[in-house]
Formats: structure tokens, C-alpha cells, sequence
């Protein structure tokens, strides 16, 4: 069998299973392994949890806006602080302390021996990739093959893989520039990647002096953050740039409205599985001098990666250390990384090949998006993970793939 996480962590893996064989999984897979998607705790049908946060409360994203100013930090702790405090008010039962990384793993044990099988094999995107790392560190023996796509780069995301995200929308940015630039008689942002860039900068600045259509500068930020994570989204993106310069009406949203009972739950998990996980500063001057920090060195949005969190303010200490890498076992770990993904940076795939050693395998894609394996469309990820899950062939050294 092969479990499957979508990511997060928040994300409902339900329906994991037939999004990929929409998006082209092979059939040697589907007919090699029974495909497990699952809500794993605080999720959906998994006894969801929620902190009662409303798109009008003043927190509903798991990644905080980007501070214009050392007084826009201080003021999104106030924010944060009541954003925890909402989540212990709303915990009834208590259930909140115990979402974590390792007692999802320790589920998906469960689940594997619930349906008979001595090993699990494991696929898991972005959030999924410290899951499915966790999971090969705590079971080893009961751990199959394991493939982790747009690594975080550890079996939790913490501080530095939050602000990692700025990195990665530095290193992803370009590609978007780049196809921008060559529509420029449809879209106007810019002839060269190089106006582009000065473009969003003009467009962010003006928006946090003056919104347009209820959509100021993080707002925007935010937005094209989000519309780096796959080509197929360049063309919403870049419309609504245009927009928000040209006072048109903004593009209706990919996929529709969001359900935001789901979008509830979702960020009530994450908030519970990062803060849970590992212990974050308490001091607001350690974000303060963060974001001083990231905004220097990842203009388009470090000051919003390294903004303050409500796990500054959470009422839980982690109940456990995080769960540590084991590269004690057998070569089962093949690591696959796009080597510009926003949110995922390659970096996160480096640091989970220094911790598993001889354990993993990293399979480098050069090319940008959020998702290598079958949601990035690659022919040559395709082929090497696919070997590896059917026939066991682990690449024998690390190996890159081209952009395709």
C-alpha cells in the first residue's frame, strides 16, 4: 500500500488519490499499490478541530502579512496573541496539545497495521515530506519506499523553514518575470524580468500607502506568493496585477470560492501541528529583528515569513522533542525537489539528504513550481520516481532532472 499527505500540515488527503491519477499518475503505480489517502487527526472526517477563526477576525492565513515597518510587527503580535488565545478558548476537549507531526506518524502506523501490512510505502508533498520523514525515522523497519516531494527540510516546520518561504519566492520569482515579460502587450507589467520586478515593487508600495478593491500590499504579496506555485497560474496572477493597477475588476478565483469551514479547520491544524511541534521564541523582539532582518535580504517577502505567529503565544509547551532524523537503515528515502518552488525552497531538500545520509537520494528538478512527482508534469521525475516505487530502483547516486 502507499499512504499519501497532500501537505500542511491542515491539508484533507481524501481525495490525494484521485487528483493524481487526474494530473497522470502512472498506471504501473496504480496497479502496483493500493493508494491510501486519509484525513489524519484534526482534519475533516478525523474529529476536526477548530479555534473559531472568521476571514473578519483579523487572522485567517497561515502565513502572517508582510510588515511595511518594525510598528506593523508589534502591532501583528497583538493579533497573533489573541489568535492563541482563541484556539485555547475554543479547545473543549482538549484535543489541540496532541496534533503533532510524531502522533501523526504514530496514525499512520496504525493505519498500516489496521489493514494487515507489515510495511507502509509513503508519498507525501511539501508539509507531507516532514511527515512521511518522520515516519521513516520512527518505524524504519515498518517503513517501505518512501518518496518526500517539496521538502520543508525537517520533520517539522520551525522558524527557519517558515522563513525559508521568502527564499523560495526570491529564487521562484524570476520565472514568473521572465514569462510576464513576454506577455507584456497582453498584461503591461514589464518588457524585461528586471520591470517586472520594479513593477511589483511600484504596485506593493502603492497598495500599502493606498488599497484598491479591499486588497492592500501584504494582501498583494500574499497573493502572488501564492500564484508562483505553478505555471498554470502565471496567467490569474498576472491579471490580477493588472487589475489592481488599472482599477478593473479582479479575476474571479482559480477553482471558485473557498469552502472556508475546510479553510477553518486547515489553519487550525497548522497553527496546532507548528506550534505543537517544537518550541518557538516568546520574545516579539526576536520578530521584530527578524523581519529588519529578511526584509533585507528577501525584499518581495521576507518581511512577511519572518513576521510574528501565535506560536509566540501558544498555551502548549511541545509534550515531546521533535521527532529526529534516523539514518541508521536501509537506502528508502528518495527526496524529489523542484530547484525553484516558493514555498519549498531546494534548500529544504539538501538539508533532509545531509540528515538521512546514505538513507535518501535527492533528485533535483530544475524547474520552478510547488510539486515535482506527477503535479509538476516532469518526464524525467517521472520516470525515476516511478522506477523507484514499482520496481524498488533507487537512483544509485543524486541526480538531476531537466526542466521539461
Amino acid at each position: 500500500m502507499l499512504l499519501l499527505n497532500p501537505g500542511g500540515p491542515g491539508g484533507s488527503g481524501l481525495t490525494l488519490s484521485a487528483l493524481l491519477v487526474a494530473q497522470g499518475l502512472p498506471a504501473d503505480v496504480t496497479d502496483s499499490y493500493d493508494l491510501i489517502g486519509m484525513d489524519t487527526r484534526g482534519i475533516g472526517h478525523s474529529d476536526p478541530v477548530s479555534c473559531g477563526f472568521t476571514p473578519e477576525g483579523g487572522y485567517f492565513a497561515n502565513i502572517p502579512p508582510y510588515a511595511v515597518d518594525d510598528a506593523a510587527v508589534v502591532e501583528r503580535a497583538a493579533v497573533a496573541q489573541r489568535a492563541a488565545e482563541q484556539c485555547a478558548a475554543n479547545d473543549d476537549d482538549g484535543h489541540l496539545r496532541h496534533l503533532t507531526t510524531a502522533n501523526m506518524a504514530r496514525d499512520l502506523d496504525r493505519i498500516r497495521a489496521a489493514l494487515g501490512e507489515e510495511k507502509a510505502s509513503f508519498l507525501g508533498y511539501s508539509y507531507g515530506s516532514a511527515l512521511g520523514a518522520a515516519f521513516a525515522s520512527m518505524f524504519p523497519e515498518r517503513s517501505d519506499r518512501i518518496v518526500l516531494d517539496s521538502n520543508i527540510g525537517d520533520t517539522h516546520l520551525d522558524r527557519d523553514g517558515m522563513r525559508r518561504y521568502a527564499q523560495g519566492m526570491e529564487e521562484a520569482f524570476p520565472a514568473f518575470a521572465t514569462w510576464a515579460a513576454q506577455h507584456h502587450d497582453t498584461y503591461g507589467l514589464g518588457r524585461t524580468p528586471d520591470e517586472v520586478r520594479a513593477t511589483y515593487d511600484e504596485t506593493a508600495a502603492t497598495l500599502d500607502e493606498q488599497p484598491a478593491q479591499g486588497v492592500d500590499g501584504a494582501a498583494f504579496r500574499a497573493l502572488v506568493f501564492g500564484g508562483l506555485f505553478h505555471e498554470r497560474q502565471y496567467p490569474w496572477t498576472a491579471q490580477l496585477w493588472q487589475s489592481l493597477r488599472e482599477g478593473t475588476a479582479p479575476p474571479a478565483l482559480p477553482g471558485g470560492d473557498p469552502d472556508l469551514v475546510a479553510a477553518e479547520n486547515g489553519l487550525s491544524v497548522f497553527l496546532a501541528v507548528t506550534c505543537n511541534d517544537v518550541e518557538w521564541p516568546e520574545d516579539v523582539q526576536a520578530y521584530r529583528d527578524a523581519v529588519a532582518e529578511d526584509r533585507e535580504r528577501f525584499p518581495l517577502y521576507g518581511a512577511a515569513a519572518a513576521n510574528i505567529t501565535p506560536c509566540a503565544f501558544w498555551p502548549h509547551a511541545p509534550a515531546e522533542e521533535p521527532v529526529a532524523i534516523d539514518d541508521d537503515g536501509p537506502t528508502d528515502v528518495l527526496l524529489v525537489q523542484n530547484r525553484f518552488d516558493p514555498p519549498t525552497p531546494h534548500r529544504g531538500g539538501e538539508l533532509l539528504r545531509e540528515a538521512f545520509g546514505d538513507r535518501a537520494r535527492l533528485v533535483s528538478v530544475e524547474a520552478s513550481g510547488h510539486g515535482a512527482y506527477v503535479l509538476g508534469g516532469n518526464t524525467c521525475a517521472a520516470e525515476v520516481v516511478t522506477r523507484y516505487l514499482v520496481e524498488g530502483a533507487m537512483p544509485e547516486d543524486d541526480t538531476t532532472c531537466p526542466a521539461s
